[in-house]
């Protein structure tokens, strides 16, 4: 089953197409990144910025690197890519292993040269910012996690010509937004997925790696061990069922929102070491969506206050 997308992608419906824009002024080494916490709207903007500029999206995004639980990792489905050759989404097999930020290095880099040799603008597009890191930094130490204790640094020499694009959210309202994009996945047959993803005997191992530590499969792995699924309403039966599905809801949404805050966390550290991050605020879009407002108002909403000064800026960063 596929999530339908009134809520999780938004801001991509109602758009016009647009007549993308020539690149032959851009340097070959010009590398446009989006940067913001989950939620935030990046999918949505690359998809915007890629009908505006010829590009090429790269994910950055840990957990949508691994093949399946495209719901669970809220991977946007192939029918809104609208045509934009997406790569590193869903190409890796969650049973080999864990990608690790250098060989997410590696494998980006090589993505990154094919599409500059093409003429194409790169868009990455992404939350994982250890990620990013690992990929801009001219100086990475695949030993050092830069995230992690004071004494690592942060590298400010990149080995691209880089412009980072932060959308950012003002948290509470954020907060309230995935909360229902929860509910609304879960009603796009998220559980039926984690379902079919649950392994008892990979659920009672310690260890976890790769796509096992995506947020919603531990918590359900908890709810199956008592409740393993039957083809039926998961919030039905008996109290003891409903309150353990209920409980596993809550643990994800309270995960999802600590996640938001490291994320938020780690572009702060970025932009305290000297990341010229660009914010683009898509606070009063996601409002619009709370609100339900008409599809036409979203997108005018979302067009002039987070795409209009978006494109601005990846126009003057082209022509530099």
């Amino acid at each position: 089953m596929t999530l339908s997308l009134p809520f999780s992608h938004s801001f991509l419906l109602s758009r016009r197409p647009r007549c993308p824009l020539i690149l032959s002024s851009a340097p070959s080494d010009s590398l446009l990144l989006l940067l913001g916490a989950t939620g935030s709207g990046k999918s949505s903007l690359s998809i915007d910025l890629a009908a505006r500029f010829p590009s090429e999206i790269i994910n950055s995004d840990k957990m949508q690197l691994y093949r399946g639980l495209d719901i669970t990792t809220n991977k946007l489905p192939l029918s809104h890519r609208r045509a934009v050759p997406h790569h590193l989404l869903g190409d890796f097999d969650p049973l080999a292993g864990e990608v690790s930020p250098a060989a997410f290095r590696s494998h980006a880099s090589a993505v990154i040269s094919g599409v500059i040799s093409r003429g194409n603008l790169p868009l990455v597009v992404g939350g994982s910012n250890s990620f990013v890191h690992a990929l801009v930094a001219a100086d990475f130490d695949a030993t050092q996690d830069v995230f992690c204790g004071s004494r690592n640094r942060v590298s400010t020499e990149f080995l691209y010509r880089c412009c980072f694009l932060w959308v950012d959210v003002s948290f509470p309202v954020l907060k309230r937004y995935l909360s229902k994009r929860v509910d609304e996945m879960l009603d796009g047959g998220m559980v039926e997925e984690l379902a079919k993803f649950y392994d008892p005997e990979m659920a009672d191992s310690e260890t976890r790696v790769g796509l096992r530590k995506a947020i919603g499969v531990p918590e359900f792995e908890e709810y199956f061990r008592r409740h393993h699924p039957k083809g039926r309403d998961y919030r039905e039966g008996d109290p003891l069922q409903a309150r353990a599905f209920e409980e596993a809801v809550r643990k994800i949404k309270e995960n999802t929102w600590q996640l938001t805050k490291r994320q938020l966390w780690k572009i702060g550290r970025l932009r305290r070491a000297g990341w010229d991050l660009k914010r683009v605020d898509a606070t009063a879009a996601v409002v619009a969506v709370l609100a339900s407002e008409v599809a036409e108002k979203r997108s005018e909403i979302w067009e002039t206050q987070v795409v209009e000064p978006s494109v601005k800026i990846v126009k003057g960063f082209i022509q530099e």
